[in-house]
């Protein structure tokens, strides 16, 4: 469950950071319905990591080792798309320079905040 949490909240810092700092990411609406969104898509998101990534990271080991860990952002990216597509009214990501620097801070975000490190009691 702390994984989960993890990953949502990586993802939740993720997008926000993303949406006020990269050009070419918005999130159409007003505060409360923008509020919604993200979270909606966070929660999509997070479940997306915490479920379809460690099975995509192990079947993909290989390449995973092949590419010196960066299978982990191309998986990110295409995270960050399918999430495009499925909020596609009210979150638009034009390009392809907007959708790797959202997908370099998510991963950076999840990464640190998945991470069973940061939730587990000191012993």
């Amino acid at each position: 469950m702390r994984n989960f949490f993890g990953c949502f909240l990586g993802a939740l810092i993720g997008l926000i950071v993303a949406v006020l700092f990269v050009p070419g990411v918005q999130v159409i609406g007003d505060f409360y319905k923008t509020l919604v969104i993200l979270l909606t898509a966070t929660v999509v998101l997070g479940l997306f990591n915490f479920i379809l990534a460690p099975l995509i990271k192990l079947i993909a080991f290989p390449l995973k080792f092949l590419t010196l860990g960066l299978l982990g952002l191309i998986i990110e990216i295409l995270f960050i798309e399918i999430i495009d597509i499925i909020f596609t009214p009210e979150i638009t990501i034009t390009g392809f320079l907007p959708l790797f620097w959202c997908g370099i801070i998510i991963w950076i975000s999840t990464s640190i905040f998945a991470r069973k490190q940061i939730w587990s009691k000191d012993d």
